[in-house]
């Protein structure tokens, strides 16, 4: 029963959409019916199209988060560990946090040209931030007598780390990879608009230019589907690495 309540909102939304399209409640022309968006997306689907957008799309989303988790996090528990050695480079970063990745197209192109390395930068700087932040988070949130108890047992450093402070800030890194997942879509997808020649972002734009709005729905149901099973994915997974943490969730949400 939860997992078709899961889709019961969806599924009154396409009946909604397919009543208006049949009682003619808006023109077909600005929000097509969903036989006509099916018949395009198994067009798009049989011809290749649609593959290779997703596939270009989501290999620049993966590049760009992933080196936006491997830059965020450890800096993120550099900073939250040495808070006043660090507190000098906060103002630069916040600067850059402050800035829209989107605002720095321009100068990325001058500096990368139009390749694929000025797309996959956007999407660092959109995704780093929020690893870094929540990264900082939940070592501040890490229960300090826990950390005591280990110093009295004679841990090390290390030990310490991978003993009471990975597993006490994980559900805050995860709350931050869930985030990069979400704002590297959205840049990705602006930074295709601009200067691109495939990705899903290309495919809206090329769409609209031809006035196929069947097209350009097509390009953003598939990047929330996309996007969806991302987020699905590495909430499984993580599940599977550290279960502790949604067990600590349930037990917050039942209190």
């Amino acid at each position: 029963m939860r997992r078709l309540s899961y889709f019961l909102v969806p599924l009154l939304l396409l009946l909604l959409w397919q009543a208006g399209s049949v009682l003619a409640w808006w023109n077909p022309f600005l929000l097509p019916s969903p036989r006509a968006v099916g018949e395009t997306f198994l067009s798009l689907l049989l011809n290749g199209t649609l593959l290779r957008h997703l596939q270009a799309s989501l290999g620049r989303v993966l590049a760009g988060t992933g080196l936006a988790f491997a830059a965020g996090f450890p800096l993120g528990v550099l900073f939250g560990v040495f808070p006043r050695a660090t507190a000098p480079f906060l103002p630069v970063l916040d600067f850059f946090r402050h800035t829209p990745p989107l605002a720095l197209i321009p100068l990325l192109i001058l500096w990368l040209g139009i390749g694929e390395a000025s797309k996959i930068t956007v999407i660092l700087l959109a995704s780093f931030f929020p690893v870094f932040l929540n990264t900082i988070g939940g070592v501040a949130a890490c229960d300090g007598k826990l950390l005591e108890v280990g110093r009295s047992f004679g841990l090390s450093r290390a030990a310490i780390f991978r003993t009471i402070l990975l597993p006490s800030i994980f559900p805050h890194v995860l709350t931050g990879a869930r985030l990069a997942l979400g704002f590297g879509f959205r840049a990705l997808i602006g930074a295709e608009l601009v200067a691109a020649a495939s990705g899903l972002g290309y495919l809206i734009h090329d769409a609209e230019m031809l006035s196929r709005s069947d097209a350009v729905i097509v390009g953003i149901l598939s990047i929330g589907v996309l996007g969806s099973l991302l987020d699905h994915i590495v909430l499984r997974t993580s599940n599977r690495i550290a279960p502790w943490a949604f067990q600590e969730d349930e037990l917050h949400g039942r209190s």
